[in-house]
């Protein structure tokens, strides 16, 4: 038999050894962990949300050197103040006229675009309570007299029903406007037959409707399509950190992109297939809710996070003439355009 005679290291030396190396493989463990940027984003446990859900589970954030963290909130204008404060870093949800306040005095930038009302997409719901609908609540011209449940003055659902109002010739005035702060707050109220109907994002309504508790009036997106969402940030982020902005909306617009191919086939809207199947688990994972529940109240995004900058201008003039924004308020110094992609005119 030949014996090796390659020298063999003393144990201790060995042991120092293998000590150093795992030393060495943490201080590379920490230093690639710092050296991933802190991102804090604000939304709602909603559909619209999607393509954040995405853009974290798929890894787009942390190819753009981000460690994500998410902050959930009950309605879009506290995400807005949150925004504002730097208690958030960027925030995706609806606009509302809170929001377009700040923007307006130069505190907010909107940088892209995030969910469309649109035909054949179920982002918002116009639903009548059972008492409502036992009470003439039976469609939407028959808002008129009736106690009608939103989110907030000023909010996304509120411009909703103020554009079906104007669709059916219906003076706002005419309807009992019942502001309601939070999703569990509307949903309680309608439960409890204190509301003859509700303005709500159709997670919320999907459930009432399969229990039978609510009857669907209509889609606000089949109704009045327009630009319910956007990506935005502080002004003083958006001008002291653009790479920062840049890189977001990079992962944010990929994340987009999954999300438009898995439910917008050759032929229009599908909800079929592994791919759908794959961004339903994930957005399920997020929201809490069912993938058979989501397939049903998917919103429309723009697969490059586009943002209709003229309905924007058109919803701010609405806020205007409300009196719920300053009629000095210049609705371009909403936008940062060095970062937006704009919706082409149709």
């Amino acid at each position: 038999m030949i014996r090796s005679h390659t020298p063999r290291l003393p144990k201790a030396i060995a042991r120092a050894a293998l000590l150093l190396a795992a030393i060495a493989a943490s201080s590379f463990g920490l230093s690639h962990s710092a050296a991933a940027e802190g991102l804090v984003i604000g939304i709602a446990k909603l559909a619209s949300a999607g393509p954040v859900f995405v853009a974290i589970d798929r890894g787009y954030f942390t190819e753009q050197g981000f460690e994500p963290v998410l902050k959930y909130f009950e309605a879009a204008q506290p995400i807005a103040v949150a925004a504002a404060s730097g208690d958030i870093d960027v925030g995706a949800t609806g606009l509302t006229a809170g929001f377009y306040n700040m923007a307006g005095q130069g505190v907010l930038k909107i940088v892209a675009g995030q969910s469309h009302e649109k035909p054949g997409y179920q982002s918002n719901a116009v639903i009548a309570s059972l008492n409502g609908f036992n009470g003439g609540l039976k469609s939407l011209e028959n808002l008129a007299g009736k106690s009608i449940g939103i989110a907030a003055v000023g909010s996304t659902t509120h411009y909703a029903l103020g554009l079906i109002a104007e669709k059916y010739r219906i003076d706002l005035k005419a309807i009992r406007i019942v502001p309601l702060q939070t999703i569990p707050n509307m949903v309680s109220a309608l439960r409890g037959g204190q509301i003859d109907g509700l303005v709500v994002p159709s997670t919320a309504a999907m459930p009432l409707l399969r229990d039978g508790q609510a009857k669907l009036l209509g889609y606000v997106g089949d109704e009045t399509p327009w630009q319910i969402g956007a990506v935005f940030t502080s002004s003083k982020t958006a001008l002291e950190k653009r790479d920062f902005v840049t890189r977001f909306i990079t992962a944010y617009r990929k994340g987009a992109r999954d999300f438009f191919e898995a439910f917008n086939g050759p032929s229009g809207k599908t909800v079929d297939g592994e791919r759908a199947e794959g961004i339903l688990a994930i957005v399920s994972k997020y929201t809490g809710q069912s993938p058979a529940t989501l397939k049903d109240i998917i919103p429309y995004v723009d697969p490059d996070a586009r943002l209709n900058v003229k309905d924007v201008v058109k919803q701010i003039r609405w806020y205007q003439a409300q009196g719920f924004i300053g009629p000095n308020v210049d609705p371009t110094v909403v936008f940062d355009m060095s970062q937006i992609v704009e919706t082409p005119a149709p």
